[in-house]
């Protein structure tokens, strides 16, 4: 029996299988331990309103624009996202606020005799929480982010009222698949028989193959309309690689209100204009002081980085500042290959089993002829950056995730 919050969260982070920890060995081969997770408790997922949001990037930023209208305009609203930066009950809310700490604490020992039956991980363990604790709460709609892929995620337990497919990248192939076709096909797997889907910008070949999946079952797949200018204008989220999540969101919403749950302009505009105060978001472009300009972002792969790279050129600063760091799965070498020559690196190892050595990744820069130093931590990185950085300087903190994360964390 578990006892308290702190004895919980240590028992489903040590003894459970975790994706950011350990990787692709954390996944099951197929939906059968969530699903009987879900028959254990009753089947909460059913008969609830989902939008169900897939992609190599923007998703997590999606999914919350969409949730941050559909609370603005009175709806009682859920939203499930992953992974979490400081508090795990930030996977799990409802218009904004956090699962309780005893609603953790309560489902896991409620689903102790199926852990130890047929030992679900982690994030199986994490969905069928959401599930239980969105049906308790009576939410009006759900809005559901897949963790990895599309077609076996845990997520892709439900029916939804609308899926959509942010954008198509190559990132973790030792899992999807080495090609965009092949990882298009696994995220096209979240669309249903005869039910609706979007599909956000991607390369021409990507979505030929998630359309060519749309129509074998059936789908309707909804063209997506220009976003008006005021939405681009007033979307909380900054940086220019937020246009297509802004554009998806906003079609997402039209499709929404065409499906009898009347949303109007109004609403929807002091959503996307309040996304952190109603989500409760973080990490996305995230200007964390101004003086030093210091900013963190989590985008981590391939795609992720180049609109990073892209943005932090439109600032005019004297000196670049990057703390740094990469788990070990990831293709460092294409990724490094973005990063500008001018800044100076302060390398750091994100606090997960994943993590790359900081020693080692200290030496990648070096060998490309960048400047960087090893800070082993995030919070020595910022530091030392700290320390050698002016007024008219420019702070970055991302590679990672949990580079992010740590950082905040340690604030």
């Amino acid at each position: 029996m578990l006892l308290n919050y702190d004895q919980t969260l240590n028992y489903l982070f040590e003894k459970l299988p975790m994706f950011q920890n350990i990787g692709k060995f954390a996944l099951t081969k197929d939906l059968t331990n969530t699903i009987k997770l879900l028959e254990f408790i009753g089947n909460p997922h059913l008969h609830t309103k989902w939008i169900h949001i897939g992609g190599t990037n923007g998703k997590g930023s999606t999914s919350s624009m969409v949730a941050a209208a559909l609370t603005a305009n009175g709806y009682k609203t859920g939203l499930y996202t992953s992974p979490h930066l400081v508090d795990f009950r930030e996977r799990i809310r409802i218009d904004g606020e956090m699962i309780s700490e005893q609603f953790v604490v309560d489902f896991t020992n409620k689903i102790s005799p199926a852990i130890d039956e047929f030992s679900p991980s982690f994030f199986e363990i994490t969905v069928a929480m959401a599930f239980e604790y969105f049906k308790e709460c009576n939410i009006d709609i759900g809005v559901i982010e897949v963790g990895l892929g599309g077609r076996l995620d845990s997520t892709n337990v439900i029916t939804p009222i609308i899926s959509a497919i942010t954008s198509i990248g190559l990132d973790h192939t030792d899992i999807l698949g080495n090609t965009i076709e092949e990882i298009a096909l696994e995220k096209a797997g979240i669309i249903k028989e005869n039910n609706n889907y979007l599909i956000g910008n991607m390369p021409k070949n990507a979505s030929v193959v998630i359309r060519n999946f749309g129509d074998s079952i059936n789908a309707n797949f909804i063209q997506n309309k220009p976003t008006p200018i005021l939405w681009e204008s007033s979307a909380s989220l900054k940086g220019s690689y937020q246009k297509s999540n802004i554009n998806l969101a906003y079609n997402i919403l039209l499709t929404v209100n065409r499906l009898n749950i009347p949303l109007n302009d109004k609403s929807n505009l002091e959503g996307i204009s309040n996304v952190n105060k109603f989500t409760g978001l973080r990490g996305r472009w995230e200007i964390l002081n101004n003086q030093p300009l210091t900013i963190c972002d989590t985008g981590h792969n391939y795609d992720g980085v180049q609109f990073i790279v892209e943005q932090l050129k439109t600032y005019n600063c004297e000196k670049m500042h990057i703390v740094w760091g990469m788990v070990k799965d990831k293709d460092a070498t294409a990724i490094l290959e973005l990063l500008p020559n001018e800044a100076t690196y302060y390398v750091c190892k994100p606090s997960v089993i994943r993590g790359q050595d900081s020693a080692v990744m200290t030496n990648l820069l070096t060998t490309k002829g960048l400047n960087a130093f090893d800070c082993e931590t995030a919070s020595d990185a910022f530091k030392m950056a700290t320390g050698n950085c002016g007024n008219n300087d420019l702070i970055f903190i991302g590679g990672s995730t949990f580079v992010v994360a740590d950082f905040l964390n340690s604030k």
